[in-house]
């Protein structure tokens, strides 16, 4: 999926949009025109939609999708908000309910678009012959054992998870490749030299080339080992586990787990802390 739309974000916007930035030799916080890109991205590449996004970055979508990633945050943050009823009550649910519908009927636009184009294709082979398939294309088709679909909601639901873990988490770790390649200018620039020599006298990235350069591929792992997208997750025990240690936890118990912390364990790492 992603092979087939490398071409098409072989663009110079994004380029562009920085050096107009920088031009007054000020900071930039670059998260937001990450964002931008990456919605941008998987909106074409996940459901064939010309988004616009870093065209149009004052539309009502995409402040409801900004919104939403700032209330998620903070109900997380504050205790209180973890209560359904209280939440409701308060001035960001309000703002949740209101931000949420925008995205709702957003996607609900997206899904009956791509339903009245595929009304009269009931087999996915008979789609895959005509053009290349996203995600959108594998949900809709999609099949249980009784061959019943999934229903609008389910559909939502997943498109919109898709959506919005795909392009935040995304975001925030190309944004933070960037800081560290800026910390590290050695580094920055053997990236620079080694993707020079792959590509040549040609401007644009292709598929082959991204297995042409190790050295860079490294750097993005180390950063993304630095500072990870998702710091941390939490899961519900199902069952009672015991740890090598002898310690035990029992069913039920919501465990949280660092990643941040386990990415920079000397335990696990040697010299945890700096960039190799």
């Amino acid at each position: 999926m992603i092979k087939v739309h490398i071409l098409i974000y072989n663009n110079d916007f994004f380029q562009n949009k920085w050096e107009q930035l920088v031009t007054d030799q000020n900071p930039v916080e670059l998260f937001h025109y990450v964002s931008l890109m990456t919605l941008d991205t998987i909106m074409k590449c996940a459901f064939s939609y010309q988004s616009n996004c870093q065209t149009d970055s004052d539309s009502t979508y995409i402040k409801a999708v900004y919104e939403l990633s700032y209330l998620v945050d903070n109900r997380f943050r504050h205790f209180t908000y973890h209560n359904d009823f209280i939440y409701n009550l308060s001035p960001q649910g309000f703002r949740f309910r209101r931000a949420l519908k925008v995205a709702h009927q957003h996607t609900d636009k997206v899904i009956t678009q791509r339903k009245k184009l595929l009304k009269n294709e009931k087999e996915l082979d008979k789609i895959s012959r005509k053009r290349h398939l996203d995600f959108l294309d594998i949900l809709l088709c999609a099949k249980d054992e009784n061959g019943h679909g999934l229903s609008d909601k389910d559909l939502r639901a997943e498109v919109d998870t898709f959506m919005f873990e795909g392009h935040d988490t995304t975001a925030s770790g190309i944004s933070w490749i960037l800081y560290a390649l800026a910390k590290y200018p050695e580094h920055q620039e053997r990236c620079r030299e080694e993707i020079k020599e792959v590509l040549g006298d040609r401007d644009t990235v292709e598929w082959e080339d991204l297995g042409k350069i190790p050295y860079t591929t490294m750097c993005i792992k180390e950063s993304l080992r630095l500072y990870p997208p998702v710091p941390g997750v939490a899961r519900k025990l199902s069952k009672p586990i015991t740890f090598c240690d002898g310690r035990s936890l029992p069913e039920g118990v919501t465990v949280i787990l660092s990643i941040y912390c386990i990415n920079r364990s000397p335990i696990i790492w040697k010299d945890p802390e700096v960039k190799v």
